[in-house]
C-alpha cells in the first residue's frame, strides 16, 4: 500500500482514484471544484477543495510524505505545469503528470515531471489496435517500439511444439506465458504444445507481430 496525493478530479482523475482505491493505497484528492470533491470522497482517504497552483496551499498538505503525485489536470495546461514544478520544490519523492500531447510532454519533464502519462493517446492507439486487427487481444506499451501483446494461439499451431515453431529466431518474438480457456496461466517452455482456445502473451515490435501472423 502507498499514499498517493491525486490533484485534479475530471474523468481522467476520478477513474484514477477508482482504481488507486482498488488496488488499496491511501489517496488524498485534490481539486477547485467541490462538486467533484464531494464526488470522490467515497473512495479516496481524504479529500480537499483548493488550488494547487497555490504554493501555501500545496506546502500545507505535506508533499513529501507521499510516495507518488498524479497531476491529472486536463483542460489547464499552465496549471498543470506550475503544480508539477511546485511539487518537486517541495519535496514530492515521484510526480507522474498527465499529457495529451509531445510538446507538452517535454515542457512538463523540463519542470518536475518524473513520468508523463497520456491517457488519450494510450487509448486511441489500443483502441485502434484491438478493433482492427482480429488476433490483437490487448497489449501494454513498453517503449516506441515494443509492447507485451495478448494474441490468439494462431489455427496453424496448434498441436505443435513451442521449440519446433522457432518462433524467437524466426520472428524476433518472445513468448511469456499462455493462458487457457480457465483464464489461467500456462508456463511455457519448449516442449510446450500450443492448444486450440489458447491465447499468448509476446513480447516483441509490431512489426515483427505482424510478419509473424501476416497480418
Amino acid at each position: 500500500m502507498k499514499s498517493v496525493m491525486l490533484i485534479g478530479l475530471g474523468r481522467f482523475g476520478y477513474n484514477l482514484a477508482q482504481e488507486l482505491n482498488e488496488l488499496g493505497h491511501q489517496v488524498m484528492a485534490v481539486d477547485t471544484s467541490e462538486e467533484r470533491v464531494n464526488r470522490v470522497m467515497p473512495i479516496v482517504t481524504d479529500a480537499q477543495i483548493g488550488d494547487a497552483t497555490d504554493e501555501a496551499f500545496l506546502e500545507s498538505l505535506g508533499v513529501d510524505n507521499y510516495d507518488v503525485c498524479f497531476v491529472a489536470i486536463g483542460s489547464d495546461f499552465e496549471s498543470s505545469l506550475v503544480v508539477t514544478s511546485l511539487l518537486k520544490e517541495l519535496g514530492a519523492k515521484k510526480v507522474i503528470a498527465r499529457a495529451s500531447r509531445d510538446m507538452q510532454r517535454k515542457f512538463l519533464l523540463r519542470n518536475g515531471a518524473d513520468e508523463v502519462v497520456y491517457p488519450e493517446k494510450q487509448l486511441a492507439a489500443w483502441t485502434a489496435l484491438r478493433h482492427t486487427t482480429d488476433h490483437v487481444l490487448d497489449f501494454i506499451a513498453l517503449d516506441n517500439e515494443h509492447a507485451i501483446y495478448e494474441l490468439d494461439v494462431p489455427e496453424e499451431w496448434w498441436g505443435k511444439m513451442v521449440g519446433d515453431l522457432n518462433i524467437r529466431r524466426r520472428y524476433n518474438l518472445n513468448i511469456l506465458t499462455l493462458r487457457g480457456e480457465d483464464k489461467r496461466g500456462i508456463p511455457v517452455n519448449g516442449d510446450t504444445v500450443f492448444a486450440q482456445g489458447q491465447t499468448m502473451f509476446v513480447l516483441g515490435r509490431w512489426s515483427d507481430i505482424q510478419k509473424c501472423l501476416k497480418v
